[in-house]
Formats: structure tokens, C-alpha cells, sequence
């Protein structure tokens, strides 16, 4: 602070005050996360605020085919995902920040490509590098998985809008979802797309997901809550 009093700037570029990003800016990177392999994340992408909405059929397909094809890996996987107006919502296992960072970096490429010119636009497509936090416990990954595939109801909730006790986000992997508390049914036309899609997410494998998590009980489709917490 004292050698930011003496310095001044040149008006020629260089340094200025308040220059950089700024001090206390909590942005997720990576490769700095350090982590178990055995505690899947919860990850969030948000887009640009010029970007249109995400919840329309063609950028639906774009997020399925990059899930797809990059969430399949031996050491990042892609288990579930849900498609918002500005943001994107991931499910992952990773053997470590290395692999999430490269399986990160992957996937926001190729979906930035690609969305970027059905959107008909140019240049940076993601309002900043990924958000990640790490799932370490049973209760936290139910609380994760709720928070993700009835994300949109959440949001629809809080505008004062109700949606069907048993509606599901078409715009989410919610339909191949396992852990339902009731079956699921396909009731309007956007969900009864789905019955064409083969399923772009890869299975889970680590013990929290597969197992762990299903202590707490099945999900039920109008269980609503805030995001993960630690118990």
C-alpha cells in the first residue's frame, strides 16, 4: 500500500491504482482445488451477460453432445448437469485438480465454440473461469444433487411460481436420474424429447455417489432447498 502512495501513473498505460483483478475476488481455478479422487464436486459455469438464454433446444443439444463426449474419461466424468438461462450446472468426479482442470478447460472450449456460433457471436462466451467445490460428505452430495437437477424449479419458486408436484427439468439430466423417490413421468413435449436422447452422462463411481448419498433417502421431485451443506 505505501509503494502504491509513492508511484504515480504515466497516463502512457503501465501501472495505475486500482489496476488488476481485484483484491478479494474469489474465482475457482482448477488446478489450485486440491482434492481427494473419492469426493465428486459440484461445478458451475455462468455465461456472459449478452449471451441469450441457454434454456432453448439447441444449446440443450450442444451441452449434451460436449457432456458426452468430454465427460467420459477415466478420470473425469460428467454424472449430472442442468441447463439454466446463464449458468451451467455440473456433477463431476475427478482423480485430481490436474484432471479437472484439463477436463474443464475441454468442455468449456468446445461449448464456447460451438455456442458461440449458433448464438452468432464472437469472442469470450464465459463470464469467468469455473466455480468448483468439493462434495465430502454423504449429506452434502444429496444436498448438491437436489440443488442441480431441480435448479430451475428453485428459481421458479422463488419468482412465485409453482410447477407440478412431479415435473422434471428437461433441461437437466434429471430424467436418467436413479435416485427419484417416485417414477418419472413425461408429460410434456419438451420431456417426451428426451425418450430419443441417449443418455449423455457417464455413471458414477465413487462410493458417495453410488452409495453414500442414499442414506439420506431418495429425492423427492418438488424437494426444494438451498445448496450443499456440510453435516
Amino acid at each position: 500500500m505505501q509503494l502504491d502512495l509513492l508511484r504515480r501513473p504515466t497516463g502512457r498505460g503501465g501501472w495505475r491504482p486500482g489496476a488488476g483483478r481485484p483484491r478479494g475476488c474469489k474465482v475457482a481455478h482448477g488446478r489450485r482445488l486440491r482434492f481427494a479422487a473419492r469426493f465428486p464436486l459440484h461445478v458451475t459455469l455462468r455465461v456472459l451477460a449478452d449471451v441469450p438464454s441457454l434454456r432453448r433446444h439447441g444449446p440443450l443439444r450442444i451441452v449434451q453432445r460436449a457432456v458426452e463426449r468430454f465427460g467420459h474419461r477415466s478420470d473425469f466424468r460428467i454424472i449430472e448437469y442442468s441447463v439454466i438461462g446463464n449458468h451451467v450446472h455440473l456433477i463431476v468426479e475427478a482423480s485430481d485438480a490436474e484432471a479437472l482442470a484439463r477436463g474443464m478447460h475441454r468442455f468449456e472450449v468446445s461449448l464456447a465454440r460451438r455456442l458461440n456460433r449458433y448464438f452468432e457471436r464472437r469472442g469470450t462466451f464465459f463470464a469467468d473461469r469455473y466455480h468448483s467445490r468439493i462434495l465430502r460428505t454423504p449429506r452434502e452430495v444429496r444436498n448438491a444433487l437436489r440443488y442441480v437437477l431441480s435448479n430451475f424449479r428453485q428459481h421458479e419458486a422463488e419468482r412465485g411460481e409453482r410447477l407440478a408436484r412431479d415435473w422434471i427439468d428437461p433441461f437437466s439430466s434429471a430424467y436418467w436420474f436413479d435416485g427419484w423417490r417416485d417414477p418419472v413421468r413425461l408429460r410434456e413435449r419438451r420431456q417426451r424429447e428426451l425418450l430419443d436422447v441417449p443418455c449423455p452422462t457417464a455413471s458414477a463411481t465413487v462410493w458417495l455417489m453410488t452409495t453414500g448419498w442414499k442414506r439420506w433417502g431418495p429425492l423427492a421431485f418438488d424437494e426444494l432447498g438451498g445448496a450443499a451443506t456440510r453435516r
